[in-house]
């Protein structure tokens, strides 16, 4: 930049100026196609909660009209314990798009069973309130849920957890700090160091 500076120092005219004017004139106001609101910061509703139990898991839900098992996603499904009420509600994402696929109250009146004769599947009749797969519409809708596990022991880990949660005595449950998506990154870690 010295150099320009001596130029303009000696008297030399910018090469720049003159055509000052026809910018000037060339200003066109160009509105963008899509105005972006300002951003927000992302709330999931998550905020006041703390995630007591997690687990990976396939989620099913029964289609009353076919009468057959739908799968609903894969991903991990949680028990969030509201920091003040200390009630707890059973969330599940999907993985991939992270909608929401259960979001109910883990209520005591639940009634948690195996799910045809597995040991690693368990099933239970619900109100819920999580996306229609289909219209993307959230209403209380009652749904018959089934979580299959990886194996018999996480299976055993949820039941256990599910019905510790529905008598209340949740205190001894230590708040999960990681979430789904620092599982995810976790696991990128653990690939790199291998390479």
């Amino acid at each position: 930049a010295m150099a320009d500076d001596d130029k303009a120092a000696a008297g030399e005219p910018e090469v720049e100026d003159g055509n000052d004017d026809v910018e000037a004139e060339a200003q066109v106001d160009f509105k963008p196609l899509i105005e972006l609101p300002p951003e927000v910061a992302t709330k999931t509703g998550e905020e006041d909660e703390d995630v007591i139990f997690k687990m990976r898991t396939k989620m099913f839900r029964f289609n009353e009209p076919t009468k057959e098992w739908k799968e609903r996603g894969t991903g991990d499904v949680r028990f969030l314990r509201h920091k003040e009420s200390k009630k707890v509600r059973v969330v599940m994402r999907a993985e991939k798009t992270l909608r929401v696929r259960a979001n109910h109250p883990l209520s005591s009146t639940l009634d948690i069973k195996p799910h045809a004769g597995s040991d690693r599947a368990f099933t239970y009749f619900t109100p819920d309130w999580s996306e229609d797969p289909e219209t993307g519409a959230v209403e209380q809708c009652n749904e018959l849920f089934a979580f299959r596990f990886a194996n018999a022991e996480n299976a055993g880990k949820f039941k256990d957890a599910f019905e510790k949660c529905q008598k209340g005595n949740t205190d001894d449950m230590q708040p999960i700090k990681q979430d789904a998506e620092d599982a995810e990154k976790a696991a990128e870690k653990k690939e790199e160091k291998k390479e």
